[in-house]
């Protein structure tokens, strides 16, 4: 049976996720800073921990590691924050705690992940979350994006390390979904009109298109793919339809 750490486990996309691939076989270590309501199955190993530090990252990857005898075999990256606010109105806490959430976490959890797999002297799958923004200027997403592009070349980098071990690292650059975290900005319907009128194919997605992109990534399928930045953004990021006046 195949094994998976997912990080950020109680926002929509982890969601979607851990029960696309509990369909697919896998069993599922689930990390959240609060696991009071976390959703979870009677076979998956909960763990509670802050994986924007070293220790909550490494406490993470031991914990899975030592409930299924050996490294997950792939890790989804979902934890994660944003913040939508001009540059000169975004406060010193906010852009620290979204590097934190964002950058340090990416980070600090594949390096742990990362390290295992090489004790073990064992191939993995890793996938990443970026955003639209990233590559893309898109205004007032200045803390996120510089957050994000530095996720983007973490992506590469690790790919790059690790290539020789078999272990692939890509990573999902979704425009908007719906989701818990993205539920104030979709309030209205004129809200929801007004953001899907953004993208060429005239909606926006939710969480099991995250879901889906990443479970494609992490299993054999992919296995000829890594160090790649999948933009799963209904056309926003790459092309400009023509529009009549």
């Amino acid at each position: 049976m195949k094994t998976v750490l997912i990080t950020g486990a109680r926002g929509g996309v982890a969601q979607a996720l851990a029960a696309t691939l509990r369909s697919a076989g896998y069993r599922l270590a689930l990390v959240s800073r609060d696991i009071s309501s976390l959703q979870a199955d009677a076979d998956d190993v909960v763990i509670e921990a802050d994986v924007s530090s070293v220790a909550g990252a490494q406490l993470a990857v031991k914990t899975a590691t030592d409930a299924f005898g050996a490294p997950p075999n792939a890790f989804a990256h979902c934890a994660g924050s944003t913040v939508i606010a001009p540059l000169t109105r975004t406060k010193e806490e906010q852009y620290r705690a979204c590097m934190a959430a964002n950058v340090d976490s990416a980070f600090f959890c594949t390096q742990a992940y990362l390290a295992a797999l090489s004790e073990a002297k064992q191939p993995g799958a890793v996938v990443l979350f970026s955003s639209v923004v990233a590559g893309m200027g898109v205004s007032n997403h200045a803390a996120i994006a510089a957050a994000k592009g530095a996720v983007e070349a973490l992506t590469r980098s690790l790919a790059a390390d690790y290539a020789g071990l078999g272990v692939r690292v890509n990573c999902v650059a979704p425009g908007l979904m719906r989701s818990p975290m993205t539920a104030r900005m979709l309030g209205s319907e004129a809200a929801e009109r007004q953001i899907a009128a953004q993208y060429p194919l005239g909606f926006f997605g939710d969480a099991s298109d995250g879901a889906a992109a990443a479970a494609f990534l992490l299993s054999d399928e992919a296995r000829w793919i890594t160090g790649q930045i999948l933009h799963l953004d209904g056309g926003f990021s790459a092309i400009r339809p023509y529009v009549k006046l």
